[in-house]
């Protein structure tokens, strides 16, 4: 029971201590990469020892930096993911392609995870986040140490459907929260859940190959050549009103 506690007593600092950056980038052609990042150094400021004791991959070393592919977890769980259904199977299709790193360093206060993956258009990353929560089918007894992807799972759980756009003269991110869940999301956001993301971001960073004319979000921070922008958002936006970063870029 203590060692539950414990799990459960660090999972909270986790998302209590983090923040999350979405990253895109769109090139001339269309295409591009997304990534998804998550910067847990609050947490290592305070619980670096317990966490690299957690994460930690040798027992002689708390230093960690690992890069796996998300294809490489679904082959080790090939028989487990042929008893799910064609939905969820359909599901994990879509993040096959991610490939995710890790790097810990207790001594330095880091603690980094980072999911990307290339996309031929924007179009593809459309339900992304959604297929997220699929990964937590994948959970077992081992599961943190076997499937690190899961602990990302709740990425995708803020009950909406995200889509992006992309034309050349404009760019959308668009969430629509789903009828059936606006009810789930009102009580979900009372009490402890809260608590838990009151002091983390969630952070929109997206490059352009051509310079930003204007942007929904008063906000948004250009960079010098107005290629980039950032929007910051209290996690609980994402979380309890994901249509709240919703965002509509035009270009000169």
């Amino acid at each position: 029971m203590k060692s539950k506690f414990s799990l459960l007593l660090t999972f909270l600092l986790v998302l209590t201590s983090c923040n999350f950056t979405e990253n895109i980038e769109v090139h001339p052609d269309g295409t591009g990469t997304f990534a998804l990042e998550m910067d847990g150094a609050g947490l290592m400021a305070m619980a670096g020892d317990k966490i690299g004791n957690e994460l930690a991959t040798k027992k002689d070393t708390k230093v960690v930096d690992s890069t796996f592919s998300f294809k490489q977890i679904f082959e080790t769980k090939k028989d487990s993911i042929a008893k799910l259904s064609v939905e969820q199977q359909a599901a994990l299709k879509k993040l096959e392609n991610f490939v995710m790193n890790i790097k810990m360093n207790p001594e330095a206060k880091q603690l980094l995870f980072s999911m990307n993956t290339p996309f031929k258009s924007v179009n593809e990353l459309d339900g992304v986040m959604e297929s997220m929560g699929a990964l937590k089918d994948l959970k077992g007894k081992s599961d943190k140490n076997s499937n690190p992807a899961a602990m990302m799972s709740g990425m995708g759980d803020n009950n909406s459907k995200l889509s992006f756009s992309y034309n050349g003269k404009k760019f959308t991110r668009k969430a629509v929260v789903l009828k059936d869940q606006i009810k789930k999301i009102a009580t979900d956001s009372l009490g402890m859940a809260k608590m838990i993301f009151a002091s983390s971001k969630y952070t929109l960073k997206y490059h352009f190959p051509k310079a930003v004319k204007s942007v929904s979000n008063p906000d948004a921070m250009f960079s010098a050549d107005r290629k980039t922008i950032t929007v910051e958002y209290p996690f609980s936006d994402y979380s309890e009103n994901p249509e709240k970063l919703n965002l509509d870029v035009s270009f000169e």
